[in-house]
């Protein structure tokens, strides 16, 4: 497990800062803990990777409860 954080926040993906090592193409799976206390679990596929930086993320699978507690992330 590492931490991260995440920018650029939208219902389609995100991008995620992170010393972690990617690889474009990868699916993996993120948690995201919201101002609630409550964990987001999200799954996607790995758009792009900045080696030190971190690495965009495209959600897959997004269920319509997640979508809702993602709109609330992003106001």
């Amino acid at each position: 497990m590492q931490e991260a954080r995440l920018d650029d926040i939208s219902l389609g993906g995100c991008f995620v800062n992170t010393m972690g090592i990617v690889d474009a193409g990868e699916i993996i799976s993120i948690e995201v803990e919201l101002p609630s206390g409550e964990w987001l679990a999200l799954r996607g596929e790995v758009t792009s990777y900045q080696p030190g930086i971190g690495f965009g993320m495209r959600f897959t699978s997004v269920t319509q409860d997640e979508e809702e507690l993602l709109r609330g992330l992003m106001s």
